[in-house]
């Protein structure tokens, strides 16, 4: 990676993640700006009720994540308008997940506002399209539906 991004951590964690730790680990003085965005798991999904989740993570996940956040960094040249480097912290939950937990968790710190957002946004869409993890969805009437299934690396 380019020594102008200093990416705090790229995981996937059975362990519980948090937007406060993910914040806390890109803070730093030079830091103008902090963005952060966390998914929870929601109690519904396409008009059904939803009791619980489970994440399962193909053996390449962490090498796409590591990808995407190189990337990320080659294309936006890693470095805010100031030169100081963008700092980055990106998480996905595997494993069961129950209402209310966070199950991708990334916190963004920059200069500025503007690159701080940007940077923030791609690396969501990204992870959601390109990591391949699968989301088994169990809901309140007992069925069960797998999310995202299709997708290999």
């Amino acid at each position: 990676m380019g020594t102008n991004l200093d990416v705090v951590a790229a995981l996937l964690s059975a362990d519980p993640i948090s937007v406060d730790t993910a914040i806390a680990a890109v803070e730093s003085q030079r830091a103008g700006a902090v963005v952060s965005f966390s998914g929870v798991v929601r109690n519904h999904d396409g008009g059904k009720r939803v009791q619980r989740l489970s994440y399962s993570a193909h053996p390449l996940a962490q090498e796409v994540l590591n990808r995407i956040v190189t990337e990320l960094a080659g294309a936006k040249g890693a470095a805010d308008p100031d030169g100081h480097p963008v700092r980055i912290w990106v998480a996905h939950r595997v494993g069961p997940l129950e209402i209310g937990e966070p199950a991708l968790v990334c916190a963004v710190a920059s200069s500025h506002r503007a690159e701080a957002f940007e940077i923030c946004s791609e690396l969501v869409e990204r992870v959601k399209a390109e990591v391949p993890i699968w989301k088994e969805q169990f809901y309140t009437d007992g069925s069960v539906e797998w999310v995202g299934a299709g997708m290999l690396p």
